[in-house]
């Protein structure tokens, strides 16, 4: 009831609140109809907080603004400030935004499916690539622009979208640019974040925003200081704040990079220029001392502030000339306050409807659990947050976005999710090296060919080619069994070669093999899967002695059930999350004589595998746990399915997968501190020092697992985490005297 009183308000009163004429305040003091006031903020990105400052020192001294008209960062202030809240409140939301986190739009990793896990794990370059219709196809920006659109609605709280933003505390207006016919956008309705959004969405760098059918970017390309457009609304005087960037000098300019944010400028400051002409005597310029600061890092947004109050306190005799009675500029605050009240009293409305806008071919069915917001419900900015993220986490759209509509009855929410513009097919890269400083290094190229949708209920085919220390091809078809995707079948063939490295007491050996699965499994969870099926394997063992070029003969069928849940927020360097896998198989085994030197060349087996691995962290400090068990019990002396030990936290001293088995037992505790944030000038690159205690050993098929045969491991390592995977320079040890320095780069361990 009370939104139906705002529309009663706002239709047949909207005097009241300053919407038929927003500057009809009179100055009670000098009986005189002060003048209107508008405020331009110009583009500029990270110094943006320059805006904030030159808005304190207008509140100070009791000037009012009446308009507000913004490009860009320009466009993002002035939204805040046209919703009705103080400089201080601006300065606020806007100093604790994490704003370095715009800067990718990466799903996290616990957000993820296990299966997206699977492949975000193993496909680790984070470079989106697709092909179809006979053509590769790439986004329309290096930065889908979701990061960014949560931030502007983590900004503007939860209002709903306007028929006018004169109906805002303070009128207002966002500037962009259409894309398709280089003319400038005057946004003046709809989602106010989606309208920061667009002016600030960089070309190319920013996927361009879609508003009434055009494709809109960033507003400093046709108008960086939109002074005419704040006159048009009836500004009788501007204040426009020019934070744009300078142009350098012939002698900086060295690369092609810096050709580019020069022309850039150029086109910039030619708009600003324009604008300027459209200045009178008595209206107001001002430009921060801003040059040397930088418009993407923002940790100079505390620096821009202070200058941005620098430049207005120099002209504050000018500037005072507008300043308005202290009864008067009551008036006006109160007036700004009482519409603001009025905007955000529907935020506590209960959500009456959830209409959904799906441009994808996903189910409604799975957007609407993974959204998970109940009828009824009254939503905050942090749960919307969280339930968009669950949404985006699908890893099948390009943008999801949430707007409100209110209504007499209650709040209606629309979302909107738009699929991968570069697909539906995607081509996946991974990349690892590592190496102990000798002659063992191990170098892995992986490609992936990912079809999706082909299918009702979204089949997909995968395949997949591997090079390097060892090779792999591989094709495999997964297909849900119905729209809600809890049960699928699952058919996969590759072959496989893999080396075991030459140790002390073993020569090298290859293992070749053609595999088959089909197996049926069950979406028990978000995070958790059940799968069980048949396999047969058909492989050869060569030794690497030019003695013996004989290749061993095996033949495996058998049946196979594991069940993986997995929550961790990194593969790399988790700080949370849980990660358990197990698997149980049983074969029938058919082995060449000569491998086995016995008479009985047939054999039942059945393999155990545990892996677990748990994080906690708290501020700086991080502790990760890790297990992995595995046993065979066959009725031979011999089998082909054994598990590996070795390498950086896999007992660190050794050479990777040096110790090959029937047997396994191994454990980890892991201790890791974040240097990102103590290491001056690397807030945003994540740097780890840690050290691990470890224990375990394998044990053949003969042999018996002895607790006493543990050998004990340890590191010390130095790492970080790249967008491409982890990169660890560190060192190992055991109690039986192996030694290794090692680098790893890409993959996780």
């Amino acid at each position: 009831m009370r939104f139906f009183g705002l529309v009663f308000l706002l239709t047949y009163c909207p005097s009241l609140f300053g919407y038929a004429d927003p500057l009809e305040v009179t100055d009670t003091v000098n009986d005189q109809k002060r003048p209107k006031i508008g405020l331009v903020l110009s583009g500029g990105g990270a110094k943006g907080a320059a805006h904030v400052g030159v808005i304190k020192v207008l509140e100070a001294n009791r000037i009012p603004v009446d308009y507000v008209v913004g490009t860009s960062i320009g466009a993002y202030v002035g939204g805040l400030y046209a919703l009705g809240h103080s400089a201080q409140e601006v300065e606020q939301i806007m100093m604790n935004l994490p704003w370095d986190d715009s800067y990718s739009d990466m799903i996290p990793r616990e957000f993820l499916s296990i299966e997206d896990k699977r492949l975000k794990d193993k496909y680790n370059i984070p470079f989106r690539l697709g092909y179809s219709d006979g053509q590769f196809k790439l986004p329309k920006g290096l930065l889908l622009g979701q990061t960014v659109q949560q931030l502007m609605q983590q900004s503007t709280d939860l209002i709903p979208t306007l028929s006018s933003f004169d109906y805002l505390a303070i009128p207002y207006r966002a500037i962009a640019s259409d894309l398709a016919t280089a003319q400038m956008v005057v946004l003046d309705s709809g989602s106010l974040g989606k309208a920061m959004k667009a002016s600030a969405a960089v070309p190319g760098i920013v996927s361009a925003v879609e508003i009434n059918g055009k494709l809109l970017v960033d507003g400093g390309i046709t108008n960086n200081l939109p002074v005419d457009v704040i006159k048009e609304m009836g500004a009788d005087i501007v204040i426009a704040v020019d934070i744009g960037s300078s142009l350098i000098q012939a002698d900086e300019i060295t690369g092609t990079l810096d050709v580019i944010n020069q022309l850039s400028t150029i086109l910039t400051n030619n708009t600003t220029l324009a604008q300027k002409q459209h200045l009178t005597a008595q209206d107001i310029l001002l430009r921060p001392a801003i040059d040397d600061l930088s418009t993407t890092d923002f940790s100079v947004m505390s620096q821009a502030l202070i200058l941005g109050e620098a430049v207005a306190l120099e002209s504050i005799d000018k500037l005072k000339q507008y300043s308005v009675s202290e009864l008067a500029y009551q008036q006006y605050q109160q007036q700004k306050q009482t519409i603001a009240v009025l905007e955000t009293q529907a935020i506590d409305e209960p959500i009456i409807d959830i209409q959904l806008n799906n441009n994808s071919k996903v189910s409604d069915n799975i957007i609407k659990r993974h959204f998970d917001v109940a009828l009824g419900d009254v939503i905050t900015k942090e749960q919307l947050k969280q339930a968009i993220e669950r949404v985006y986490g699908l890893d099948a759209f390009e943008q999801v976005n949430a707007e409100f509509v209110d209504t007499a009855e209650g709040r209606i929410i629309v979302l909107t999710t738009e699929k991968k513009s570069w697909g539906p097919n995607f081509i996946n890269i991974g990349l690892s090296l590592k190496s102990d400083f000798s002659s063992h290094s191990i170098f892995a190229l992986d490609l992936a060919y990912v079809m999706k949708d082909l299918t009702p209920n979204g089949g997909q085919w995968l395949n997949e080619v591997k090079f390097g220390w060892e090779n792999e091809l591989a094709t495999e078809f997964y297909q849900p069994l119905s729209q809600q995707q809890r049960y699928f079948l699952r058919g996969r063939a590759q072959y496989s070669r893999e080396k075991w490295e030459a140790t002390d007491t073993r020569t090298e050996l290859t293992n070749k093999y053609y595999r088959g699965n089909l197996s049926l499994g069950l979406n028990y969870a978000d995070y958790g899967v059940i799968e069980s099926g048949f396999t047969k394997i058909d492989g050869y063992l060569k030794k690497s002695d030019p003695r013996d070029d004989h290749e061993y003969e095996y033949n495996s069928t058998g049946g196979y059930i594991n069940l993986n849940y997995d929550t961790l927020n990194s593969i790399n360097f988790p700080t949370h999350g849980f990660k358990l896998s197990f698997e149980a198989l049983h074969f029938y085994d058919e082995y060449d004589p000569l491998l086995t030197d016995e008479t009985e060349t047939e054999s039942e087996a059945t393999q155990l595998t545990l892996d677990i691995r748990g994080a906690f962290g708290f501020k700086n400090h991080t502790f990760v746990g890790i297990g992995s068990f595995a046993t065979v019990v066959t009725d031979g002396d011999f089998t082909v399915h054994v598990s590996e030990l070795g390498g950086f936290l896999n007992l660190s001293g050794y050479q990777q997968d040096a110790l090959i088995g029937a047997h396994k037992v191994f454990a980890a505790l892991v201790y890791q501190y974040d240097l990102g944030r103590t290491v001056p000038g690397s807030s945003e690159l994540p740097i780890y020092v840690g050290t691990s205690l470890e224990a375990g050993n394998m044990w053949h098929v003969s042999q018996s697992v002895k607790f006493n045969d543990l050998i004990t491991s340890g590191s010390l390592y130095l790492g970080t985490d790249t967008s491409f995977g982890p990169a660890v320079l560190g060192v190992g040890f055991t109690s039986d005297g192996e030694y290794s320095a090692f680098v790893s780069i890409g993959k996780n361990w």
